[in-house]
């Protein structure tokens, strides 16, 4: 029977599986910030407002990067000051340095996340920082943003496999990750930004955070699927009790800094799978599919997610 008859998958819970899990929504920043032609942003408040409507409760709605570098996000203030906040959703942003706090701190934001690399070469290419002056430019951004009361997350880079530097080895991302949180990010999302893990790796750095003391609800994941190993990596950090996964709308999206880079996993695959195990997001998947479906028109090709396909046609 075809996935349209069917509707929904069919549940079927699996043991030693979290019972709900947070699906923090990326799709309005990472998953838009590389089209080619300006969005504009009456369709991002649009695309905002349906993602919240399907029941998504972490939305990361845009970034304050300098507009040279992701033209795409230089509607920024614009947008948050447009956008109709639901009550109990939240609305992160992401801020590279003090200048994007300081229009994050004036736009009225609550949460913001910062953008850490685990590779010395990556940290060059979209930092323009070793990896350890890296620290150094985010130590005030994370200091001053506790102090205005802010939720911080930090976002690691290259977890897995690095472009120039291969694969790369689980202490060097513990280092970078305990560094973050020991300066106050209170989650990690930790990033194969290529796309290259395999369940086996995910299971080893998650196993080494653990070993080095660090509480396993500190810690996302963030899945690109490059390689199709998207699912079956996100399958292997529920059963090591991670209980946030990134992911976005459609399968939008990638890295501008890594070419090599394809969409992130799309949220419609993320929730098929987690309904199916009897996990709860508190997403309405067929109200999901339909934004993509929207947004995919507006974009001017079809959506990378294979339930979207499946479903939407």
């Amino acid at each position: 029977m075809p996935a349209r008859a069917l509707g929904l998958p069919v549940r079927s819970p699996a043991p030693n599986l979290p019972e709900r899990v947070t699906i923090w929504e990326v799709g309005p920043r990472d998953g838009l910030q590389n089209e080619p032609n300006t969005v504009p942003v009456e369709v991002k408040l649009e695309f905002l407002d349906r993602l919240a409507g399907s029941g998504l409760t972490v939305l990361e709605a845009t970034s304050f990067v300098h507009p040279k570098w992701v033209p795409q996000l230089a509607d920024a203030e614009q947008l948050l000051a447009g956008l109709d906040r639901r009550p109990g959703v939240r609305y992160p942003v992401l801020v590279p340095n003090e200048r994007g706090l300081d229009r994050a701190l004036a736009a009225g934001v609550r949460h913001i996340a910062i953008f850490a690399s685990a590779t010395e070469t990556f940290a060059g290419r979209n930092l323009n920082r070793t990896l350890d002056e890296q620290f150094a430019m985010f130590d005030p951004v994370v200091s001053r943003a506790r102090a205005e009361g802010l939720d911080v997350r930090g976002y690691v880079s290259m977890c897995f496999g690095d472009p120039w530097e291969g694969p790369v080895d689980p202490a060097q991302v513990v280092a970078v990750g305990t560094r973050l949180l020991g300066m106050g990010c209170a989650q990690l999302s930790l990033g194969d930004t290529i796309g290259v893990a395999t369940a086996g790796q995910v299971e080893a750095l998650l196993g080494a955070f653990r070993s080095a003391g660090t509480d396993i609800d500190a810690l996302a994941v963030h899945f690109h699927d490059t390689y199709g190993q998207a699912l079956a990596n996100t399958l292997a950090a529920l059963r090591q009790g991670v209980t946030t996964v990134d992911s976005s709308a459609g399968g939008l999206g990638g890295c501008p800094y890594a070419e090599s880079a394809t969409g992130n996993l799309a949220t419609e695959d993320l929730v098929w799978l987690l309904d199916g195990l009897g996990v709860h997001t508190g997403v309405d998947l067929d109200r999901l599919a339909d934004t993509s479906a929207w947004m995919a028109q507006r974009l001017g090709r079809p959506s990378p997610s294979r339930v979207v396909r499946a479903l939407r046609g």
